[in-house]
């Protein structure tokens, strides 16, 4: 009985814990350019016009967030081309001719008895390596 209301009692500890963090900072919405312009000092302020620094400002988050979204958007080409870091491209790319290879040889009847795929692939890979692909 008490090992259960020990469980329980450290279960919603741990629930309130939770709760209590505070958002991720990517959560939290931006404060908007009028908010911005409150919160800016006279000194700051000083030979500036609210009308024409608000649109600067929201220019400038919209050059910012269109700039944003086509960086992390960018999809695949139609050819199947991984995107990523150049390492994982190559290895992509050994690893599709390295099976490209295995299918012929399969359909030809060439792969030795009891040959697999990861052993055919692992060899392959360092074959590919080696040649610089």
């Amino acid at each position: 009985m008490r090992f259960r209301l020990m469980i329980g009692l450290c279960s919603i500890a741990l629930l309130g814990f939770a709760v209590s963090l505070p958002a991720p900072a990517l959560a939290q919405k931006p404060k908007s350019c009028t908010t911005q312009w409150g919160d800016m000092t006279k000194d700051q302020k000083k030979d500036l016009k609210k009308k024409d620094w608000v649109a600067e400002c929201e220019a400038k988050a919209k050059a910012a967030t269109t700039t944003t979204t086509t960086t992390t958007t960018t999809a695949p080409a139609a050819g199947g081309t991984a995107t990523g870091k150049p390492g994982r491209q190559a290895m992509i790319e050994r690893e599709r001719a390295c099976g490209k290879e295995w299918r012929e040889l399969k359909a030809a009847g060439k792969i030795e008895k009891g040959q697999t795929w990861p052993k055919f692939w692992s060899e392959c890979d360092k074959r590919m390596k080696a040649q610089g692909m």
